[in-house]
């Protein structure tokens, strides 16, 4: 219970509303996690693994129909349409809470509503911010338990009239009567809606028991209600990992990274370097969050208290620590059951059981034609069991960032690394963040596929309006402060399809040049697209790397990224008159470079 007059009086509406049964306001205890678990183990929805395996772990399996975030039916739900942009699906505010008003309108009947007070980062540092979700399922419960941090403690520091973050969420499926059976897994998959009111801070979602949309602290809050806070409120909320790399003995420096799917970026935050005596440590693997400290420079948190990582293709071979990480108090969800009672997923071993209990919790064998876990099943694990965690990963005041990369999986044009000229060119750099298409994925193959900031389906407002922003906070900041700025691609091919650089752990050479840059010791060459390191300058002693590929690594092909800027223009003009100018000046800029004569 809490002397918040605003929080009871919205729970007191939304009691009104939804007419649950009961409510009940969870404490974010390890009891409360455990009774929780037995509850949803006697209805199906959670198998307990064997603990010797995986001990306090458990297996959950949805309904075919909610198996991943449902982006067509998300909203962002702003006053003017112009400010949601083109990369938002725009409902107007008032005609989508009286469509919602309708649909929560007795939807917990039979069911629990649970309050989840939470905070996203350190609770009272001056980065984080508190959310207070309502939920009616304790799959929610259990897994925000592990993403964020929650319970009574927030409670106290959000006080009598702290500001907080309004969640309401329901699974969209009442029972008729109280002793009616439940479903193992409740869902409203006709009716799924995921919106968000970024004047008000408010997440309304309905129908979806899965992931993202309906744990509201993660992409909901953390970035597309934070990303509209960070614009009015002078900061950042980036889809970033942060990771700590340090010389050496050197100084630690901290590096945040922000990379589309599929582009190596859990691998990135977890990386174990194969420079012999350089450390890397992860402070979290997927949203940053940060501000100007008092020294003027940027410092950074993880919001998040946990992992929600994809399992298929994690394997000790790809991320050691990732599997370390999940030895113990994990909730696993669509991954399959060994007959001995704990989870498997493809790639997860180099060789499949004989015999496993598939998500839809069918007898499977390697012959039968069809995957054991779902290509979108996940592990929910909480970020201090990592092998990797830094000391300072909760460090209330953050950290400070030295670099920030952008990388995309291109097999042509972008080398290596970049580094921008300047935090103007690096926000360039940005917003042309690109992935090429590939026979798995609908388009033309080689085609680019822009995801700006790896932020296209989270930004909570137009986009245009987010490159202004960044544009706006380095005008105001001292540039000898601010972070370094580069373009990373470790998928860069030769004709034949094959990889010109190993990847994974590798990659803490690329990081190597650029914690030596920033400390003003590494060489680089000035080229039209950035600077970019000399042959001498990137260490790879040891590395199997042609000399030939090499060059190729670290070369500006002209012509190849000529050919891509038509493509650069064309997504540009998606953002209308709302694209800066100095985004514009910036292409040009490239366009002349690459035009003259070396």
């Amino acid at each position: 219970m809490t002397l918040h007059r605003g929080l009871n009086e919205w729970l007191e509406e939304v009691v009104a509303l939804c007419k649950p049964d009961a409510v009940r306001w969870c404490d974010g205890s390890e009891g409360e996690f455990r009774e929780l678990c037995r509850l949803m183990m006697d209805t199906g929805t959670l198998v307990q693994l064997n603990p010797t395996y995986r001990p306090n772990s458990y297996l959950a399996r949805s309904d075919p129909a909610d198996t991943a975030r449902v982006e067509d039916r998300t909203f962002i739900c702003c006053e003017k349409e112009s400010d949601a942009g083109p990369t938002n699906h725009w409902e107007a505010p008032d005609k989508m809470r009286a469509r919602l008003k309708e649909l929560f309108s007795g939807c917990m009947r039979g069911r629990t509503l649970y309050v989840i007070p939470y905070s996203m980062g350190p609770v009272g540092s001056h980065i984080a911010k508190i959310g207070v979700q309502l939920t009616d399922s304790p799959y929610v419960v259990a897994n925000m338990q592990i993403m964020a941090r929650v319970g009574s403690r927030v409670l106290k520091y959000l006080g009598e009239d702290g500001p907080f973050v309004r969640g309401l969420h329901s699974v969209g499926h009442p029972l008729a009567e109280p002793r009616q059976p439940d479903l193992s897994w409740p869902c409203n998959a006709q009716n799924k809606y995921i919106c968000h009111f970024p004047e008000t801070r408010e997440i309304l979602s309905f129908g979806s028991g899965y992931g993202g949309n309906a744990l509201l602290g993660k992409k909901c809050h953390a970035l597309r209600i934070a990303s509209a806070q960070a614009r009015d409120e002078g900061w950042l909320a980036e889809h970033m990992l942060i990771l700590k790399i340090t010389p050496p003995g050197g100084k630690a420096h901290y590096v945040c990274a922000a990379f589309p799917s599929a582009c190596g970026k859990t691998n990135l935050a977890m990386l174990i370097p194969t420079l012999p005596h350089w450390k890397v440590e992860c402070l979290g693997d997927d949203i940053a969050w940060m501000k100007f400290g008092a020294d003027g420079r940027l410092y950074a948190i993880n919001p998040e208290a946990g992992f929600f990582g994809v399992a298929p293709g994690t394997s000790y071979e790809t991320n050691y620590n990732a599997m370390r990480t999940l030895d113990a108090n994990c909730i696993f969800t669509n991954c399959a059951l060994t007959p001995g009672g704990d989870v498997w997923w493809e790639g997860m071993t180099e060789q499949p059981p004989l015999k496993l209990v598939d998500w839809l919790r069918r007898p499977w064998t390697p012959d039968c034609g069809r995957t054991a876990a779902h290509p979108n099943a996940r592990f929910t694990a909480p970020a201090r069991q990592c092998p990797v965690i830094a000391d300072d990963w909760q460090d209330p005041r953050g950290v400070p960032v030295s670099a920030i990369l952008f990388g995309g999986r291109r097999a042509s044009v972008m080398p290596l690394v970049n580094e921008s000229f300047d935090w103007r060119h690096g926000t360039f750099l940005g917003s042309i963040m690109s992935s090429e298409r590939t026979a798995a994925a609908t388009g033309n193959v080689g085609e680019l596929r822009f995801d700006p900031f790896a932020m296209l389906p989270f930004c909570g407002y137009h986009m245009g309006d987010y490159f202004a922003h960044w544009l706006e906070l380095g005008r105001q900041a001292d540039p000898a402060k601010l972070p370094r700025i580069y373009y990373v691609n470790w998928f860069r091919k030769n004709e034949t399809g094959k990889f010109l650089w190993p990847g994974y752990g590798e990659n803490s050479r690329v990081l190597k040049w650029i914690i030596e840059r920033c400390e003003g010791r590494a060489q680089a060459v000035d080229t039209p697209i950035g600077r970019l390191p000399t042959r001498d300058a990137l260490d790879v002693d040891g590395v199997e790397v042609d000399p030939a590929d090499l060059e190729v690594l670290l070369n500006c092909n002209r012509e190849a990224w000529l050919k891509d800027l038509p493509a650069i223009r064309k997504h540009y003009d998606r953002f209308g008159a709302r694209l800066p100018g100095e985004l514009r000046e910036e292409l040009e800029a490239l366009d002349r470079r690459l035009r003259e004569r070396a």
